[in-house]
């Protein structure tokens, strides 16, 4: 897909994924799945509501209108940056000349406490980002300058999704262990379509921790 064009806020670049105040959740009614096992909205649309049969967050798209939340994270935006592996910023293609540099590899930035290293096989829900955008986001993103870790990955390899967990026999949400009230499930886990996901996760495989600011300077050399 072609990169839109990166749109900003008081003359800061604004991540693609990020949500706008005009771009809402919208409702659907939550009930037991009539032909699976599982949820289904009760006027589900199956083409629009669902990707691979998992049933998604409804989020109106009206990119560009309102404010930005910076600190939120658009359900379709994030699904289309993991699933073509576009920069979370600027939307471009991460399949670019710098993968090349790189040895065929992503470049993912993550939120860290103190810098800890990404882990081999570790999941996430966060997108790759090109290497320019990530130099600017460190040094923008107040969450960022908390922490943050980087590495360039080989093989981010789809994994699951982060959602909304419902119970089978109320069919209530479910506590989840994040603060973004969202939970991990694999694509092997029989809690499965009993998710509303909300967002996409891989796993990284092949992790490389980089230095930012060397990286930029020397390309390839890590």
């Amino acid at each position: 897909m072609n990169a839109p064009r990166q749109l900003t806020w008081n003359g800061s670049p604004v991540p693609f994924i990020a949500p706008w105040s005009r771009e809402t959740p919208r409702a659907g009614t939550i009930v037991r799945a009539s032909r699976a096992t599982g949820i289904a909205y009760a006027d589900e649309f199956a083409a629009a509501d669902r990707r691979n049969g998992i049933l998604w967050v409804r989020y109106s798209v009206l990119r560009g209108a309102g404010q930005p939340n910076l600190a939120g994270v658009h359900p379709l935006r994030q699904r289309q940056a993991m699933s073509h592996m576009l920069c979370q910023v600027c939307a471009k293609s991460t399949y670019d000349d710098a993968f090349s540099r790189w040895g065929g590899r992503h470049l993912f930035l993550v939120r860290a406490d103190r810098g800890q290293p990404i882990r081999e096989g570790e999941t996430t829900a966060t997108p790759p980002i090109c290497g320019p955008c990530a130099i600017e986001s460190v040094r923008a993103c107040p969450e960022l300058r908390k922490g943050y870790t980087a590495a360039l990955v080989e093989h981010p390899q789809p994994w699951g999704v982060a959602g909304t967990l419902y119970d089978p026999r109320t069919l209530r949400p479910m506590p989840a262990p994040t603060r973004d009230g969202l939970t991990f499930v694999n694509y092997e886990d029989p809690q499965l379509p009993w998710t509303l996901a909300a967002r996409d996760v891989v796993t990284l495989l092949g992790c490389t921790t980089v230095d930012l600011d060397r990286l930029a300077a020397h390309g390839a050399t890590v």
